[in-house]
C-alpha cells in the first residue's frame, strides 16, 4: 500500500509518502527542492554517480513513521544539501526541511 499526504512544516508545504513493502517500509518527506528519507536511501550513489544532478537529500536510520523521520538526526546528507542548504549529519530532519523554505 502507498499512503501520500500533504503536511505543513512551519509555513512550508511538503508531501509525506509511506510505501509499505514486505518486511520494511519506505518513508519520505519531500518538496520541490529536496527530501529526507528512511535508511533505504543510498546517499553515496547520489553523491558519486548522480552528483551532476545536485540532489538535495538526506537519510535518517531506524525511523518507522512520519514523526520519527521528522525528529530523527540525519545520518548522512548529500554534498549539495550541505553546500547549498547547510544540512549536516546530526541535524534534525525537520530543521533541514525548514531550511528549504
Amino acid at each position: 500500500m502507498i499512503h501520500v499526504e500533504p503536511i505543513w512544516i512551519e509555513d512550508g508545504a511538503f508531501t509525506f509518502t509511506h510505501v509499505e513493502l514486505p518486511k520494511t517500509d519506505l518513508l519520505v518527506i519531500s518538496n520541490d527542492i529536496g527530501y529526507i528519507m528512511c535508511g533505504a536511501l543510498d546517499v553515496d550513489l547520489l553523491n558519486n554517480k548522480l552528483h551532476d544532478r545536485q540532489i538535495v537529500a538526506a537519510r535518517a536510520v531506524g525511523v518507522r513513521n512520519r514523526d520519527e523521520l521528522l525528529y530523527a538526526p540525519l545520518q548522512k546528507v548529500t554534498k549539495y544539501a550541505e553546500e547549498k542548504y547547510g544540512w549536516y549529519e546530526g541535524m534534525i530532519g525537520k530543521q533541514a526541511l525548514m531550511n528549504l523554505n
